[in-house]
């Protein structure tokens, strides 16, 4: 558990206090919580009272190796990421605690871009393997701990519940579907947890957020030299998470090549590291999910039929929330309490016109985008009972009077714009050029709406800390002071 409410914990263990000081400064309360330690046996002692969400390990410590303590650390708890740093010249001893079960590793001296989204990224698996997944048997009068789990218990959740608890114990690939915002890495979280596999490693994947050409190293390693940048080995997910679960999520943007050599893999139950010739066996549980319909991919030639049969061995379909019912004013109440509790704000109870509101909106982003109207709502609210007023600046909630958006909305003009200027100019990378100026507009604009907080800017976008931290690196936008 963490020690700070609300806080992600990581556990620094390195015997230099510049590293140590580092941390806190670059990982401040209330978003992260840093535990130091300047031995591996105090590491070790810290671990066991305060179980981090993440570890970062240096190699050299003054009592032990590293590389052993990696080993202690997972026999603790093996989902609990372990991050390794090693000084220069010792990057292969990194590689072999990385073939022991590390998450990933940075060499020193680095800088603080370089490692940040590696920690957040640990913090994320490592939440999304511990955390647990409510099912209709936990009550929401229960303590709210998390707004990050599974509730409802109209018709079609119970009998997604149902469906989880059919075949989390049965080891075959899974694939969920469901739209965007509805809830589909919960549904993984709970599958891994119920399964055989519980007490070993858990990774997950945006297929959307990597580029090719890094998915493909992300997910089966690379050898030194074995393209330009590639200074060291890299071990790949596949082999980290050997006999664990490797969730696949966006599967649907997946490209045709990757599509292939992913098939290859849950066939023949090997791989090789890019430039590698070495087959490696590997034993890992699939779960995928996407927004898209594989179905209509497959008859545009988007999407392999055979990788779908393959992933398809046992499919969960999530409704949306606008067909949940009373679900919504359950969740929202949920949300409220866990929401107040993290920002601090007393929360009483939903006016009645509030609750009418909320009800009759047609969410459009799915529990996602309720979460996001529920901590807006808080942040606005100056009372414990939540009234309209409080509701945030255009939230029609189902009033008939409010316009809905639609495809002749203004900003297709300005943009219909630019895409033709692109073409006169002869542009042959449209797709990449016009996604980077919208995302680039999109994230400074809701950057700038909130201080530059990158928690609020993830939550407002919908995606998640290591996507926004990667996609604005790829775009070379610094977060605001």
């Amino acid at each position: 558990m963490s020690s700070v409410p609300g806080a992600r914990t990581l556990l620094v263990v390195d015997d230099d206090p510049l590293i140590l000081q580092c941390m806190k400064l670059c990982l401040p309360e209330p978003d992260y919580h840093v535990l130091v330690a300047d031995s591996a046996e105090r590491g070790l002692e810290a671990f066991r009272s305060h179980r981090p969400d993440a570890v970062l390990l240096d190699v050299q410590l003054p009592d032990r190796s590293g590389l052993a303590a990696v080993h202690d650390f997972h026999e603790l708890d093996r989902r609990v990421p372990v991050i390794v740093m090693t000084g220069h010249g010792s990057a292969e001893v990194a590689i072999t605690a990385m073939s022991g079960g590390a998450f990933e590793y940075v060499t020193k001296p680095f800088e603080p871009d370089e490692i940040l989204p590696l920690i957040d990224s640990a913090l994320e698996t490592s939440q999304m393997a511990r955390r647990p997944a409510v099912l209709p048997t936990q009550t929401l009068d229960q303590p709210p701990e998390s707004a990050d789990r599974m509730l409802g218990d109209c018709p079609a959740m119970v009998d997604v519940f149902r469906q989880i608890g059919r075949v989390a114990s049965r080891d075959v690939a899974v694939l969920i579907l469901g739209e965007t915002g509805t809830g589909k890495e919960v549904v993984a979280r709970a599958i891994f947890q119920h399964s055989r596999r519980f007490d070993q490693t858990f990774h997950a994947i945006n297929c959307a957020a990597i580029p090719e050409t890094l998915l493909e190293s992300e997910l089966f390693g690379h050898e030194k030299g074995s393209f330009t940048g590639a200074d060291q080995r890299r071990i790949g997910k596949f082999e980290i998470c050997h006999r664990g679960t490797l969730f696949l999520d966006e599967i649907g943007e997946m490209s045709p090549i990757m599509q292939t050599k992913l098939l290859r893999v849950l066939q023949e139950k090997e791989f090789e590291r890019v430039g590698g010739s070495t087959p490696i066996k590997t034993d890992v549980r699939i779960i995928a999910a996407t927004n898209r319909d594989l179905e209509a991919a497959i008859t545009e030639g988007s999407f392999r039929s055979d990788l779908f049969y393959r992933l398809n061995e046992f499919t969960i379909r999530l409704p949306p929330l606008r067909e949940r019912g009373d679900d919504i004013g359950r969740m929202a109440e949920y949300f409220f309490a866990v929401y107040a509790r993290t920002l601090g704000k007393d929360f009483v109870a939903i006016a009645d016109e509030t609750m009418r509101r909320l009800l009759a909106h047609r969410w459009p982003g799915n529990v996602r985008e309720l979460q996001g109207i529920v901590k807006q709502t808080l942040l606005k609210a100056s009372g414990p009972v939540i009234v309209p007023a409080f509701l945030p600046t255009g939230f029609a909630g189902g009033d008939p009077a409010a316009p809905e958006p639609g495809p002749t909305a203004d900003w297709h003009k300005p943009l219909g714009e630019e895409i033709a200027a692109r073409l006169n100019d002869g542009s042959h990378n449209l797709s990449d050029e016009i996604h980077a100026a919208v995302d680039l507009l999109l994230i400074q604009t809701v950057l700038k709406a909130t201080g530059g907080n990158l928690s609020e800017t993830s939550l407002r976008l919908g995606v998640s800390r290591p996507t926004l931290r990667n996609r604005m690196k790829q775009l070379g936008l610094d977060r605001p002071a």
